[in-house]
Formats: structure tokens, sequence, C-alpha cells
């Protein structure tokens, strides 16, 4: 890149934060450094809604693909400025794949300029993670914000942390692209439906819910490699009810109150919230994206730095990535049937759903999942157990929207399952034991995990 010879005319400035660092015994190997939490980190922010329009608008990204696109590079933001933070917490070691050595350090007692390697590493990946499927416009706007960001972080500095820093960034996110490879999803967005898949025949089983979709969703995708070691298994929630159709059995009665919610009681706040938390791939930039655009509204709104949001990013990252493998395989050991076939062969030949059926089974609820394991997350970030924290979702404006305004993380990640119920595409089954699966993840993520602390 030309900017790599650019020559600068002045030092960096250097800040100096009032908070008191993370007193973890592990020396910082870049002294001379300004630490990450003295830059803003609105450009990071930047980039997660950035990675929203893109997942949106290239072709293969359903959700699990999304998710994993997002994991990435939200871990190789974060890896990119750890040194700028405490090198106790790179993640080598601490996840699925990340052997030590395999992600290169800064050189020893050099300067580099955290906010500028962080801008190489998060555009790289970006361009890495949409691949052979990323459009032309696109691929611009990710050069176009790395140039901005370029721009305004490289003034001041000198030519050699200019140029260190951008190899850096570089190479980390080269370095954990290389890791990606070997997950079992490397570039699963040629093939999302991952054929041949030979459908299982019978009468619990997930069968097309329209003339498009014939095959469901990444059937393989339970043998990806989790970021944490054993999470996809741990947080396993075990059987539906049994299945029956018989009209005093509970697994009836769980389809009747679908039936019932969506022809009956269903109000106009209920079809709002199932709208809402739609998020279908292509329309909106999946249930993760609309998650992670929650987070860096939040992260904006705390002022957070670049610490804070990079650890932010990369909490997230890792627990949407594992929610969505433990919740794939749940889906695909029980392959059971969705609530609208069970309804049009057992109850009502005429029933409709509020909202479109995706192409997977039912049990258990992605939605409920992911936003499980992203409100441990948030809670652990913005708020105490009791997960009260008072904010409006303004992600969805960009969609027609009206704002949804909350007071407890939990209280959200319960609407979010709730709305699929409403949408009439779930049993409540698969949603309050979605929400449990999630809520395992983002909690391995948030104890098994080592991270920094004392972040701002």
């Amino acid at each position: 890149m030309n900017r790599l010879i650019i020559l600068a005319i002045a030092s960096s400035l250097l800040f100096v934060s009032c908070q008191q660092d993370d007193d973890t015994e592990n020396p910082n190997e870049t002294p001379n450094s300004a630490k990450a939490r003295t830059y803003d980190g609105t450009f990071l922010q930047e980039y997660i809604k950035l990675s929203c329009t893109i997942t949106q608008t290239t072709d293969g990204f359903l959700p699990p693909q999304a998710a994993r696109a997002y994991g990435y590079i939200g871990v190789a933001a974060y890896e990119s400025v750890i040194y700028g933070i405490n090198p106790a917490y790179r993640l080598e070691g601490q996840l699925e794949g990340f052997n030590e050595g395999s992600i290169p350090d800064p050189v020893s007692g050099e300067k580099y300029n955290w906010a500028l390697a962080c801008n190489a590493a998060t555009a790289h990946m970006m361009r890495r993670m949409f691949g052979e499927n990323i459009t032309t416009e696109n691929l611009e706007l990710i050069n176009s914000m790395e140039d901005n960001t370029f721009e305004s972080y490289s003034i001041g500095v000198t030519a050699d942390v200019v140029n260190r820093s951008l190899a850096y960034g570089e190479d980390v996110a080269e370095s954990i692209y290389l890791i990606s490879q070997s997950d079992g999803g490397h570039e699963s967005y040629i093939d999302p439906f991952q054929l041949p898949y030979e459908l299982e025949v019978d009468d619990y089983c997930w069968v097309p819910t329209d003339d498009v979709n014939q095959n469901p969703v990444s059937p393989f995708w339970m043998n990806n490699r989790s970021f944490i070691s054993g999470s996809t298994e741990a947080s396993q929630v075990g059987a539906h009810l049994p299945f029956s159709t018989e009209e005093s059995s509970e697994f009836y009665g769980q389809a009747m109150d679908v039936y019932n919610q969506v022809t009956n009681l269903n109000s106009n706040e209920h079809r709002t919230i199932a709208e809402y938390w739609a998020d279908d791939p292509f329309a909106t930039c999946t249930p993760s994206g609309h998650t992670f655009n929650i987070l860096s509204q939040l992260l904006g709104e705390s002022d957070a730095t670049l610490e804070k949001t990079a650890v932010g990013i990369a909490m997230m990252s890792v627990a949407e990535n594992d929610a969505f493998i433990s919740c794939w395989k749940s889906k695909y050991d029980y392959i059971l049937l969705r609530p609208v076939t069970y309804i049009q062969q057992y109850i009502d030949a005429d029933f409709e759903t509020v909202i479109g059926t995706p192409p997977f089974p039912a049990y258990t609820s992605g939605h409920s999942a992911e936003i499980g394991a992203g409100a441990k997350v948030l809670i652990h970030l913005f708020s105490d157990e009791s997960g009260d924290y008072t904010f409006t979702d303004l992600s969805q404006l960009q969609y027609g929207f009206s704002a949804r305004s909350f007071d407890n993380f939990y209280d959200m990640a319960n609407e979010c399952a709730l709305s699929r119920y409403y949408g009439g595409i779930h049993y409540e089954m698969d949603n309050s034991k979605g929400l449990e699966l999630g809520f395992a993840i983002g909690d391995a993520v948030v104890n098994e995990v080592s991270w920094p602390q004392n972040i701002q």
C-alpha cells in the first residue's frame, strides 16, 4: 500500500490515562507506545456497522456464516491491540486453534500506534472473511473506511511507527485468517447449504416450508471448531418434548399454543415485535448483526475507548460464533419440524405465520441462542448480575422500524426469543431452551476466557 511509505512530519502524541492499569503480572513489551485506551474507539465501532452493511449485501451470508465472519473480524481487531492493553490476555492458548506462537508479537521495545494497527487488521480481515463473494462496491467501502481512518490516526506519527503498525496489524489478521481456514467453516458462504445432505424422513422431521429452499441451511455446522474448547457439548440442553400428534400430549399443546397466539392473541405490538427481531438475511444483517449493532451503539454512547471497544467486540465475537455452532448441533441432532408444518397437517391446513419460516429445523431457536449469549456479554460490559441497564435500541431505524427501549438486558433477550413465538415459527420450547443454550455460551465467554480488567 502506498501509505506504507508516507512520510509523517511529527512525532506521535502521547496520552496519559487517569485510570489505574490492570495489575496482572505481565510486562508490556512496547513501553514506548501509547496505551490502547488513549485512542477513541469510534472507528472500530464504525467497522461493525460497515460489517452489517456488507453482510446484508453479500451472497451466501446466512446466519451461521455471518456469525463466523463477525467472529473472526472481532478477534483480529482485539489481537491487533492487546499489547496496547495487556499481553497477558492474548487469545493464544485460550481459544481453540490459537496455539502459542500462531499470532505474531510486536517487536519488543519498538513503538506502535494501536489505532493504525487495529485499522489495518480489521480491514484486512473483513476483506478475507467476505472473500470471493464481496462486491466491488463493498470492497470500496472497506478500502475507503481504512483510508479515512488511516488519515485521521497517522497525523503526527513518524513514518517508521506508521509502517511498523500497519505491517503488524496486517500480519496479525493474516495469521488469524490462516487459523480460520481449518475451523470447518472456511469459505462456507460459497455453499451455505453444505450439499450434498440427505434429509431424514420421519413424522417428526423437518421438511421444506416453502418452494424456494428445499434444503436446510448448513447441516454440518455443528462440526465447526468452536472458539472455546468444549462449549458446544457443555451448552447442549437435551431433547425437546416427545413428538406426538395426540391432542392430549404436551407436544400438541405447544403447537396449539402457537396456533392460538398467531390466530387469536397477537396484538399489533406482538406483530411489531415479531417483525422487529426477524432480521432476515439479505433484508437485514442477520440476528448476530443486530446484536453487534446494539453493542456498537452502547459502546459509542458510553464513550468507550479503543481498549473497551476491542475487548467488547472480541467477547461478542466469541459468543456469537460459538452460539451458532452449539445451536446448530441441537437443530441437526433432533431435526424437528417447524410449527407451520405441524399445524397445517394436524390442526388447521390454512394456518399462516406472521413472518417467514427460515429453512432449517426448529429446535432450538437460533435467535434465542444468539441473543442469550450476546446478553451475557452486554451484562458483563455494562451492568451487574441483575442485567439492569436502560437503553434504546436504535439499530433498526435503518430498516424503517421505530426504536425500542429496554431497562434490562434479560428483558431484551426474552423479547427477542418471544418474537419467534409471536411470529408463529417456533414452539415455546425452542425459545426457552435456546435462551438456556445461549446463556451457557455467554457464561463460558465471560468466565472461561481471561479478558482484560478495568477497561474503559
